[in-house]
């Protein structure tokens, strides 16, 4: 076997993992687990909400999380990330940014804008519902009916 073979075979390999390794880091639904998350990256594609708490054991962070997970499908249609911050030590760029107090629940449109605070949880529905007034979900509605 002489080395283009073996280069080739190699190379062969390398392709034929990388979606495995890709699909392996792929979040599972709307929720982000990234330590570093950067809001730019999800301008105009998703829908961050961005659930902060000072302990993942805080009451009203578990509740929110259950809300959040019950109802995925919601989310999804509506291009919602979840992003999530229960370490205020560790002083990350979406506390810098959005400087939270404890708990806290920030609703963020698809350009950027902060639309919505909230120091309780809110359910998927009561979520979902303030997001199909934003004039982008209005906008995207609009045209979704109109291809049909």
């Amino acid at each position: 076997m002489n080395l283009s073979q073996v280069f080739a075979i190699v190379a062969f390999v390398a392709v034929c993992a990388a979606p495995l390794h890709a699909a392996e880091e792929a979040p599972s639904g709307p929720f982000v687990t990234q330590d570093s998350v950067d809001l730019a990256q999800f301008l105009w594609i998703n829908r961050p909400i961005v659930v902060f708490a000072d302990s993942p054991a805080d009451p009203r962070f578990v509740e929110q999380m259950k809300f959040l997970e019950a109802d995925l499908d919601a989310l999804v249609q509506r291009d919602v990330v979840v992003l999530t911050d229960t370490d205020p030590a560790a002083k990350s760029a979406l506390r810098t940014a959005l400087r939270p107090r404890g708990f806290g629940l920030v609703l963020i449109d698809k350009d950027g804008e902060v639309k919505l605070r909230k120091p309780a949880p809110w359910s998927t529905r009561e979520i979902s519902r303030s997001i199909d007034k934003w004039p982008t979900r209005q906008q995207e509605i609009r045209e979704k009916l109109g291809k049909e």
